[in-house]
Order: C-alpha cells, then structure tokens, then sequence
C-alpha cells in the first residue's frame, strides 16, 4: 500500500497528493460511469421532485467505490479497517439495490439492515479500541455493551438523518464535507483514534465528495441516491467514534440532525399517538419547508444550511477548545 512509503504519519506532501488523486480518480469515474446508472422516476411527494425526473440516479455507488479503493491504497488496512470499510460498502450496496428496484424497499427490511451494518461496526469497533468518552475537559470510560448499544443508535440514526437531508441538489454532500471537515479539524487531525488513516480517510472522502458535488450543484446531472446518503452517515458516526469526543456528533451534524430529524420524530409520534395534527404547521424534511413555504430557491437552502453549520461548528470547536485550555 502507498501510505508504507511514508514514515511519518504527519507528512503533509502525502495529504496533498492524496487530495488530488481522490479527486480526479473520482472526476473521471463520474464522467465515465454515471450513463450505467438507473435513472430518476421522479418524486411524487417532494419539492421540484419532477426535475429530478431521467438524472441519473444511485451515483453512490461510484462515489463510495472510489473511496474504498483509494483509502485502501492510501491507509494501512488493519483488520479494524477491513471491515470498516466492507461496512460501508455493504451500506452502499443495501442503497443503491434499493434506488434501482422498481418498487422501492419498506421500512421494515431497510431498519433491519441498517441495525446490522450498525451492529457490526459498532462490536468492530469496542473489539479494537478503548470505550472511554470524553465530554469537554472530563472523560468516562463505558462498559463494552452499553457501548456498543448506543453506538448502534448512534449509527442508526446517523443513517436516517443523512439520508433524509438528500432532498435538494448539493445539501447532503456540502453538509457531510463540511461535518467532516469539523470532526478532523477539532481532534487535531492526527489525534484521532486510529491516527493517520482516519485522517486520511477523511480527507479521501471529502475530496471525492468534491468532485461529485461538481456534477450535484443545483441544477444537478447526477443524484447519490441512498447508495450515497446511507453509507456517509456511517462513515460520520464512525468518525465520530474515532474522534473519542461522539458527543460533538450533535453540533457538527446538527443541521442533519434537524433536517431530517424532525421528520422521523413527526412520522413516529403521529404513528404512536394516531395524530394528523402534531407538528402541522411544519413540513419535513425542513429543506421543503424552506422551499415550499418559505420560498427559499435550492442554492439559498444549501448555502443558509450550510452557514447555519459553519458557524454552530465553529462555535462548538473553540468553546471545547477553551475549556480544556
């Protein structure tokens, strides 16, 4: 593997070229393979859904494909790291088998392999590292199974809350890039568990989440589809888990968390209470509530959302910073 010819885990001409590669090794596979993708029948029920009409659609996939690859080539593949990633692809997959069916999967069968894609990271993960927490300047340490159960949850609902914010050209691509960019910029870089290879993970799935916001910016030519939307969230949760802080998971994502949060906490209650009126006056995903009833074009909801996560993001960074100073 490449990353062995470097010795030091700090050497940033690798991160450079690493950046570079990832980017045209993805570019050139979105021109290339994005006509073999099913294409968009369209969205009943969601704003503009029309226009997504004939893109192509589960470009994840690709997306996701060219990640796995380029970090193996570029971080050293421990076991912890093999299945890493073989859970991320297989989150891919479950993704993108669904965007391509012709009758779209039910919640049931969808829930079921999330939970074991999240189990299976999360038992992955207390196998080869420590279960201590660290919230701000204290730090606890977890017993394995109370770990690994809320790390399921966690996981899981990274999952949802990504894929839900996949309703508008660009949204959960720019989100997922900058959420990543917070966890790696706030440990340090290299201070996260798993040292360089999370680092350069992290910087293999924001530079091809570069190029394929290229194609994805409003008005988009291609659409990531659950193939993509359901495998970042795992790879967020994973990094928040690394990061040895998973409770920033909630500022750096919070704008995801609320984007489609809010609509699973609506759908549930609703479900559990037989309510039409909970949460009435809004529309879920809040995205199409900026578009449809505030009537916020696609490009002002990226950018808003996206300073709204700037800012909160950045606030948390230094107020944690401060503290432990």
């Amino acid at each position: 593997m490449i990353y062995y010819f470097w010795e030091n885990d700090r050497n940033f001409p690798l991160a450079a070229i690493l950046v570079i590669c990832s980017f045209a090794a993805a570019f050139a596979s979105f021109k290339i393979f994005a006509k073999l993708l099913p294409r968009d029948q369209g969205r009943e029920f969601a704003v503009n859904g029309e226009l997504s009409q004939g893109k192509p659609r589960g470009a994840g996939i690709i997306l996701i494909s060219v990640f796995t690859l380029c970090a193996a080539l570029f971080t050293p593949m421990s076991l912890e790291n093999v299945i890493n990633l073989a859970l991320i692809y297989a989150a891919m997959l479950t993704g993108f088998l669904d965007d391509a069916a012709k009758v779209p999967w039910g919640e049931l069968k969808k829930g079921l392999l999330d939970l074991v894609i999240s189990a299976g990271l999360a038992i992955n993960f207390v196998y080869h590292n420590n279960t201590t927490v660290r919230f701000f300047g204290s730090s606890f340490t977890l017993p394995y199974p109370v770990y690994v159960i809320l790390a399921v949850g966690l996981i899981w609902m990274s999952i949802n809350v990504v894929n839900c914010s996949d309703g508008v050209d660009g949204l959960c691509a720019s989100l997922s890039m900058l959420s990543i960019i917070l966890f790696m910029h706030s440990t340090g870089y290299t201070n996260l568990l798993g040292g360089a290879d999370s680092l350069f993970e992290g910087l293999v799935m924001v530079s091809v989440l570069a190029a394929y916001l290229w194609f994805n910016c409003s008005p988009s030519l291609m659409l990531m589809g659950d193939a993509g939307s359901r495998s970042l969230g795992v790879f967020i949760a994973l990094l928040a888990m690394r990061s040895g802080h998973p409770f920033l998971f909630i500022p750096f994502v919070i704008v995801m968390i609320l984007d489609g949060g809010l609509g699973l906490v609506k759908l549930s209650v609703r479900r559990l209470l037989h309510s039409t009126t909970f949460m009435g006056s809004i529309r879920t995903p809040l995205h199409d509530h900026a578009r449809k009833l505030k009537g916020w074009s696609d490009t002002q909801v990226v950018i808003r959302f996206v300073l709204i996560q700037l800012v909160i993001g950045l606030f948390f960074i230094y107020l944690w910073q401060s503290v432990l100073l």
